[in-house]
């Protein structure tokens, strides 16, 4: 499909063609790998041609496979499945420590409607609350187009202090601003926050710094070090937009990976790596409830800590299943594949690993969710859904079969230490 974005790395070279065959199954509403537009989009442009169809699998290996879902005796009781990876795997990097982007990204970032209007509604609020002139601003990741920096020096701010870490989006910010007339009113500091003493506390920060995992751009790490040091009151909530970051997860169905069974593609060669998705992609579909996973408390960052272990029983809805059949009929028929509607039966009975994605509480009024809440839905978002693939292959499941897995995620206070994730635990069958 190509909403999927992932960065190719020498060791990922093998998948170039297996995307290209991919691409053929275009999700209607999503982006393009030619001109990306999500979030984890600072991509290496790939010149793809279609991949062979010899690929496809066969009648006799689908027919197989439903008869396999109806024959739950021929299928272990319990499959183990598991992934763990790094922040910065498959993603731009600098140096390997923090995830970079490119100016396409953060184009993205600005024109996703669901995200900037809502940040801009949040910013106007807290200056509204507060005496004309009056409040000092902290921007925590400006970028190259110092957006919300500009957004509170235009709605009263007395004076922003944007931070940027990347040399090349700082000397754009520094541009941008002059060229708005907002030079006396907003400083650009380079550099991490971590090193970067301020002239003057700040009334609350703004800090879009959220990953598609929540955590996995350095949200803890650079909000643990300003509440500390660079904010006034950094214990209330009032004082940071997001005043809270969070991360759902559901077991999720994937097309391509039953659409490619080994040893058409052998599927451990991303080592963990997981597959990001276009949030309306629907060659992904949840067979359950979402569950929240990550829970970050900016007023609160100090006591409760970045690192979270949760257990979590997830049931299969067999309401869910039956209508992500008609969805995946659809996404197959679209590249034309042999046996589409055993396909579409086999892929909505079966679950390639957990989807995770980020949901932002901007203050009491405003939220940004980046798949549709409380249900997981598809919807338009800059931010990616990620699917880390757990299993060889695609797990059979039918509805009130249960997902039980440990999520260990390890958020480091450092912010060039890469946070690490980890998820474990098996199918068992009901």
């Amino acid at each position: 499909f190509n909403s999927i974005t992932m960065m190719m790395s020498t060791s990922r070279a093998l998948l170039i063609s297996f995307l290209a065959y991919a691409s053929i199954y275009s999700c209607s509403h999503g982006f393009s790998l030619e001109k990306p537009t999500s979030r984890r989009a600072a991509l290496e442009t790939l010149t793809i041609t279609p991949f062979v169809t010899t690929f496809l699998p066969s009648p006799q290996d689908v027919a197989h496979a439903a008869d396999d879902i109806d024959s739950s005796s021929s299928l272990p009781k319990t499959t183990p499945i598991s992934a763990q990876w790094n922040a910065i795997d498959g993603l731009n990097s600098e140096d390997k420590k923090i995830v970079s982007f490119d100016k396409s990204a953060y184009q993205a970032m600005m024109r996703d409607q669901s995200r900037t209007p809502l940040f801009e509604q949040a910013i106007v609020n807290r200056l509204k609350a507060a005496e004309p002139d009056s409040q000092i601003v902290l921007d925590l990741g400006t970028g190259p187009f110092a957006l919300f920096a500009v957004i509170a020096a235009k709605n009263g701010a007395k004076h922003v202090y944007a931070i940027e870490a990347s040399k090349e989006a700082a000397a754009t910010a520094r541009e941008t601003i002059e060229k708005l007339g907002y030079g006396d009113k907003i400083t650009i500091l380079e550099g991490f926050s971590t090193d970067i003493t301020l002239p003057e506390k700040a009334d609350f920060a703004v800090a879009e710094i959220v990953g598609s995992v929540a955590s996995e751009e350095g949200a803890y790490a650079t909000i643990y070090d300003a509440h500390k040091r660079l904010l006034k009151s950094p214990n209330e909530a009032s004082s940071w937009i997001p005043s809270r970051i969070q991360t759902y997860a559901a077991p999720a169905s994937y097309t391509l990976q039953n659409l490619f069974l080994p040893p058409a593609f052998d599927w451990t060669k991303l080592q963990g790596e997981p597959v990001r998705f276009n949030c309306r992609d629907e060659g992904l579909q949840l067979v359950s409830n979402p569950v929240l996973i990550e829970d970050i408390s900016f007023a609160d960052i100090i006591t409760k800590g970045g690192s979270q272990q949760k257990q979590v029983t997830f049931t299969v809805d067999g309401e869910r299943v039956e209508k992500n059949k008609a969805a995946f009929l659809e996404e197959f028929k679209r590249g034309n594949p042999r046996e589409a509607e055993g396909l579409s039966v086999t892929t909505a009975n079966s679950i390639s690993g957990i989807a995770l994605w980020p949901r932002l509480l901007l203050d009491d009024n405003v939220e940004v969710n980046s798949r549709h809440f409380p249900d997981g839905g598809h919807q338009k978002s800059h931010w990616q859904t990620v699917l880390p693939i757990m299993s060889e292959i695609p797990v059979p499941v039918k509805g009130g079969d249960e997902v039980s897995v440990t999520f260990d995620f390890t958020v480091p206070t450092e912010v060039t230490t890469p946070s690490s994730y980890k998820i474990s635990g098996s199918v068992v069958r009901s």
